[in-house]
């Protein structure tokens, strides 16, 4: 069997790698991936068992339910104070996942070039490959708080660039692109005629009473961005595989039709949990607190071990370390750290190449009791390593 050269070309993910390594261990602390321990709503829940009862557990349309784009729709117009075409402006994917890679295989041709502020997530970078086209990546400062520049963005743009691809809040950074720079951001995508798919997933996960913006309300900005969004970390419900997309007709047309040809339809006992998800009976924002809970927990902690450094954490569930007062790289720290003392974290050059070799990233997915005990694991090591 021979495969295709699109396969032999794909990188395999290096935080998969090191999860899949970390479950040869016995007492591991996994904070590795974007997985929350927190259950769903309740009313969420017994949504899904509900349909599942009633049997309603076959095919729905492959843009999804009409009524879960209603409610998506309503849900958007309150986040971003526009109105929605549920059924022309609006697609239910399996997963946020599902919903990006759509948008990059309807936009872009072999040859064209993507942009995308690095540490990125490393999904982006492999889809856009895979289909033919080029990922040009800019790199963002810790000084800067990760935040991209405009002027950086545009220096790379060429004739080839077709789209901009922003992530904000951030994987692996946690980075929340202020509004001024959007404002710049957005000014340079319409005087180069590019598409800006926004990945919004993390919106929801914003700490110390912060909103994110969104550079969809930006003007001119409406016909030329994607939104991509879903239920899996606002409403804890990454297993469920529901996302959504907001776009316009033209796009969400031939997005549909992709869908019609790889999954047919999201779940569908998902999909009416995720119609629940958006009612006025359910209320999410304990997800949020709970997280800002272990975010104060791994800053807390941080504060002993001064060989490792925070550029801040003011959204999602992730921390993007400096560990180079430690005389280690990232990988250095994460391989070793693994093997000595079975705690298992994500080195930075997975997310960006030798520019952020020197950082980790942990995923808070866990409980501080849980936390604690990894910062704990944490200080044993680097205490061992000087008295070596």
């Amino acid at each position: 069997m021979k495969l295709s050269q699109r396969a032999l070309n794909l990188i395999p993910s290096e935080p998969r790698r090191i999860y899949d390594e970390a479950k040869k261990y016995t007492h591991v602390i996994d904070l590795t991936l974007g997985d929350p321990d927190l259950p769903p709503p309740s009313n969420v829940q017994e949504a899904a068992c509900k349909a599942i009862r009633e049997g309603r557990t076959r095919y729905s349309a492959n843009a999804g339910l009409p009524q879960l784009r209603e409610k998506i729709a309503a849900d958007a117009a309150k986040e971003y104070n526009m109105t929605f075409d549920p059924s022309s402006e609006i697609i239910v994917t399996v997963g946020a996942m599902e919903s990006a890679y759509l948008s990059l295989w309807s936009l872009l041709n072999e040859g064209d070039e993507a942009i995308i502020p690095a540490p990125f997530w490393i999904n982006y970078g492999e889809v856009v490959k895979s289909l033919g086209a080029k990922p040009v990546f800019v790199e963002t400062r810790p000084e800067d708080s990760f935040i991209v520049r405009p002027e950086e963005i545009e220096k790379k743009i060429s004739s080839c660039t077709r789209l901009l691809i922003l992530n904000s809040p951030a994987n692996p950074t946690g980075a929340v692109i202020p509004g001024k720079v959007l404002d710049q951001i957005a000014d340079i995508a319409c005087k180069y005629d590019l598409t800006v798919v926004s990945d919004e997933i993390y919106s929801h996960l914003a700490f110390d009473g912060q909103k994110p913006e969104s550079i969809l309300t930006r003007p001119g900005m409406r016909e030329r961005t994607v939104v991509v969004n879903g239920f899996s970390k606002r409403f804890a419900m990454t297993g469920w595989r529901v996302g959504w997309a907001l776009a316009p007709e033209r796009l969400v047309r031939a997005m549909t039709q992709m869908t019609e040809n790889i999954v047919a339809c999201a779940p569908l006992p998902s999909q009416y949990a995720a119609i629940e998800a958006l009612s006025d009976r359910t209320d999410e924002s304990y997800i949020r607190r709970e997280f800002e809970k272990r975010r104060n927990c791994v800053l807390e902690e941080l504060e002993t071990i001064p060989e490792i450094r925070s550029m801040g954490i003011p959204a999602t569930f992730y921390a993007f370390l400096d560990v180079s007062r430690t005389g280690m790289s990232g990988k250095e720290f994460a391989l070793e750290l693994l093997k000595s003392k079975q705690v298992a974290l994500i080195h930075g050059s997975a997310y960006g190449g030798d520019a952020y070799k020197d950082f980790i990233r942990i995923a808070f997915t866990m409980q501080c009791g849980e936390l604690r005990k990894a910062f704990a694991r944490i200080r044993e090591f680097l205490a061992e390593r000087k008295a070596k």
